[in-house]
């Protein structure tokens, strides 16, 4: 794609995302390949800080991490997408109905970024875990801002930051290496009732290869994982749908915490 329709689309998604209404990217402008969704998405971040006041990118979100998933969007690996300082909430968030579409909740493994990785490096579980100074419990908020989304072209949601919509991290856990991270269970609770179970391995085998995954991919396009980023890891538990309002939901992560948030 040439770069004035990569803006073009970022420009109208970031219009839709602000305006919390829904898109069709025009087929002048849709991106067809991985590549284009990528494109497009970088476009968006930097929409987002310049633009549009919504906050510079401050971390990623990891997604479609299960065969069940890739499956189902019709893709064959993960997929990335960014996060905005405004989208980042640290313990409790409050969100009004009118925030979102159609919001989700899921169970994550967050991980903040101690230094920098180095494209080219073809990183593992081992030493990726080098590059992670603390662990937390994380709740991801995403968005159906697509209605039938299994419709919808994977490199759309791509370039969309695949479903993400803000994100509500606990504190950081320093010692997290005394932890199995592919052990611990994790649970989603709606107004103190569980509706979702899980644990790390459902996660590609182990979070720490989901982060190995996101900084080998960054790395062949020059990128990497900067000291200071925070990154969702993908849900070992299945997604939530907030079906009615008001509604507190709630996750936890057995040796890491708990994280909330309102929708009203």
């Amino acid at each position: 794609m040439d770069g004035t329709k990569v803006s073009d689309a970022a420009r109208l998604i970031a219009d839709a995302r602000l305006a919390a209404r829904s898109f069709e990217l025009p087929r002048a402008c849709r991106p067809q390949t991985e590549a284009d969704g990528y494109a497009i998405q970088a476009a968006l971040h930097r929409e987002f800080e310049h633009a549009s006041g919504a906050g510079k990118r401050i971390g990623w979100k990891i997604g479609c991490t299960t065969p069940v998933m890739q499956e189902l969007l019709g893709i064959t690996t993960p997929a990335y997408g960014g996060i905005t300082e405004f989208g980042l909430h640290q313990d409790q968030a409050f969100f009004w109905t009118g925030t979102f579409q159609r919001p989700g909740v899921e169970c994550e493994i967050a991980m903040r970024i101690a230094a920098d990785t180095s494209p080219g490096t073809e990183y593992d579980r081992s030493s990726i875990a080098r590059h992670v100074g603390a662990c937390l419990a994380a709740m991801e908020v995403v968005d159906n801002r697509y209605g039938d989304f299994r419709a919808v072209p994977a490199p759309v949601m791509i370039a969309d930051d695949f479903f993400q919509a803000a994100c509500v991290v606990g504190p950081d856990v320093a010692d997290w290496q005394r932890r199995d991270l592919a052990a611990l269970k994790g649970r989603i609770l709606f107004g103190g009732k569980e509706r979702g179970v899980g644990n790390g391995a459902e996660v590609m085998g182990h979070p720490l290869a989901a982060l190995a995954w996101l900084a080998n991919r960054l790395g062949k396009g020059g990128g990497r994982l900067a000291a200071g980023d925070i990154v969702l890891t993908g849900s070992f538990v299945a997604v939530q749908w907030v079906t009615s309002f008001p509604t507190e939901a709630t996750v936890e992560v057995e040796g890491l915490g708990s994280v909330s948030a309102r929708f009203a």
